[in-house]
């Protein structure tokens, strides 16, 4: 256990530097979408401060694939339902997502397309590779 913490804060640490730069992301597509005009130093600094958090929280969670007696279905579904209230505190924190129940069935939504895409192309991916490295030692194998 005490390995698996320290690795969430190595892997935190390392994301967390991310944080400032999807933050500067954000509040550019606010600007084009003329939501935000300036922002005051308050605003910035509570919206580094708390997306450093989130990308600290979100490079840290993902230790949970390697704790060895965890199933993956398990893993997956303490990583979603972690990121997912991380990014809602978050956003309701800055302001980013409207209160309401309208709002926060669109943000679930969104959030639940985009982890299943994302773990979709992870998916494919490991097994794309896991297949040729099998093909790989069968011919090796047979030669």
């Amino acid at each position: 256990m005490k390995r698996h913490v320290g690795e969430f804060f190595k892997r935190g640490l390392i994301a967390m530097g991310g944080g400032p730069i999807v933050l500067a992301i954000v509040y550019w597509f606010l600007w084009k979408n003329g939501i935000v005009e300036m922002i005051g130093a308050e605003e910035m600094v509570c919206g580094i401060l708390t997306v450093s958090l989130l990308a600290f929280l979100a490079g840290g969670i993902n230790v949970v694939y390697q704790i060895e007696r965890l199933p993956l279905a398990m893993a997956i579904l303490i990583h979603g339902a972690m990121l997912y209230i991380a990014y809602a505190v978050i956003y309701l924190v800055n302001g980013w997502l409207a209160s309401g129940r309208e709002a926060f069935l669109i943000f679930t939504a969104v959030f639940a397309v985009g982890y299943l895409l994302v773990w979709g192309v992870i998916f494919t991916v490991s097994k794309i590779g896991v297949d040729r490295m099998n093909r790989k030692i069968r011919e090796k194998t047979r030669n």
